[in-house]
């Protein structure tokens, strides 16, 4: 059951990084909902930035999420085909109709912290830390309507190993759409902050 929508093309050259943020829609198969998802990326094999710089990107943004679950040690052969959002988010909708990663997430709410390093994901009451994804690790974020009808969206991170021969995929819940967009441009924030500093 693969979502039908148009595929997105990029740029190839071995300077520059581009942070993109968009919005498209997608077409579900299931019900005839439509989806819409933003998409935050370092995409290395672009030659274009956004442009934007903030070198005082030093606080940690704190939202309530809940936790799906996580595909990991994917091989980057299969990951190649896995570009672009549209590609991710059909992986991520067989995984979860063939049981690899559960529709709906357990009751128990978790913090996930967006700062300038990454994300750091802890329990409910702080004390415990269930996920670091550092930034420099993260290779794309998505956000889209998990398509059951609820109101309910999904924040995918997709993320590498040091060596990028691995890839990982966290899938989490947000409360609604806006608060995952909004994770999504604190990312793309943090990434060109990243970017000036590296160019200074």
């Amino acid at each position: 059951m693969f979502r039908k929508g148009k595929k997105r093309h990029s740029s190839s050259s071995s300077q520059g990084s581009e942070i993109s943020t968009k919005s498209k829609s997608v077409d579900s198969s299931l019900g005839g909902l439509s989806r819409s998802s933003t998409v935050a990326s370092l995409d290395t094999d672009s030659t274009k930035s956004s442009g934007q710089s903030n070198s005082n990107f030093d606080t940690c943004n704190e939202f309530r999420v809940k936790y799906l679950g996580a595909i990991e040690n994917l091989k980057a052969s299969l990951v190649e085909c896995l570009q672009g959002p549209q590609d991710l988010i059909n992986y991520i909708d067989l995984a979860q109709q063939y049981g690899k990663l559960p529709f709906t997430p357990s009751e128990e709410e978790c913090i996930l912290c967006v700062s300038k390093y990454g994300i750091k994901v802890a329990s409910s009451d702080q004390f415990d830390i269930l996920h670091r994804h550092p930034l420099y690790l993260i290779v794309r974020v998505i956000c889209y309507d998990d398509g059951l009808g609820m109101g309910k969206s999904l924040l995918a991170i997709k993320t590498t190993d040091g060596n990028q021969t691995e890839y990982s995929i966290c899938l989490y819940q947000c409360n609604s759409l806006e608060q995952a967009q909004t994770i999504c441009k604190i990312l793309s924030t943090a990434f060109d902050s990243a970017l000036s500093s590296d160019k200074s």
